[in-house]
């Protein structure tokens, strides 16, 4: 078993090649974009507000009437109205991730 010294000595040192230099440049700016801007079709704002007002007034209503109302049994008492208000609140948000 032989015992190396650390650091090595001078005369086993390797000899490491120096790094190629970078021939392209760093920074590539991006693409222009079109100078159309998007916006919303007109009736998107009106449907978005629709579906989250209807929503709205499905569970204040149902908390009112104590889901008594007139349709409102059809769903299966509470838990399925809440399900249908949640729902139009949510379809209602999605509509409002699409508006610009």
């Amino acid at each position: 078993m032989t015992s190396r010294a650390f650091p090595p000595e001078p005369s086993e040192r390797q000899v490491v090649p120096k790094s190629r230099i970078r021939k392209t440049e760093v920074f590539t700016p991006p693409p222009k974009r079109s100078p159309k801007k998007q916006t919303s079709p007109p009736w998107l704002a009106p449907t978005m507000v629709g579906f989250m007002l209807l929503g709205v007034l499905w569970l204040v209503l149902g908390y009112i009437t104590n889901y008594a109302f007139p349709g409102m049994s059809f769903l299966g008492g509470q838990g399925g109205n809440l399900i249908e208000g949640f729902a139009l609140l949510v379809i209602g948000l999605g509509f409002a991730t699409q508006w610009r």
